[in-house]
């Protein structure tokens, strides 16, 4: 089940960070991380079986350019290659084309997942080396129309 996030949720949310880290994300970002769930949430989702959250991820919308950008994704690692993240990611794509300013869905991710985010219909818009961390680099992707956005939801 995919329900909104709360903050009785934060807890298990941070520990599902440190699950991920260090191999999909570096110690240093948990504080960035912290912070997002206090001040910068504007939608973030988590996704649970059994009442144990086992996966999460935002949305932060960027109106006056018409992109949203979904951020923060993570996926408990004994979950993970189940569909989980694809279900969580194509209900956030869906969750934002009932937006009709948005035209524009970015991605800002590592190499170590970008190529999951191009099966779902992203194309990488630029690289930065040691961006979020040493051996963490940024790559930024996007899905251009909605069009291309109801094909991986539907």
């Amino acid at each position: 089940m995919i329900r909104k996030y709360s903050n009785s949720d934060k807890p298990k949310i941070l520990e599902l960070f440190r699950k991920n880290t260090p191999e999909y994300f570096d110690s240093s970002e948990e504080k960035d991380f912290e912070n997002y769930l206090v001040n910068e949430v504007e939608d973030y989702f988590v996704y649970e079986i059994n009442s144990e959250i086992i996966g999460a991820g935002g949305i932060n919308y960027f109106t006056e350019q018409k992109i949203a950008r979904i951020s923060w994704d993570m996926i408990d690692p004994n979950s993970q290659r189940n569909g989980i993240g694809k279900k969580l990611t194509q209900y956030r794509i869906s969750h934002i084309n009932e937006n009709t300013n948005i035209e524009v869905i970015i991605v800002r991710t590592t190499q170590l997942v970008h190529k999951f985010y191009e099966k779902q219909g992203f194309e990488l818009e630029k690289i930065e080396k040691d961006f979020w961390a040493k051996n963490f680099d940024l790559y930024q992707m996007k899905m251009s129309n909605k069009t291309n956005a109801n094909k991986v939801y539907n």
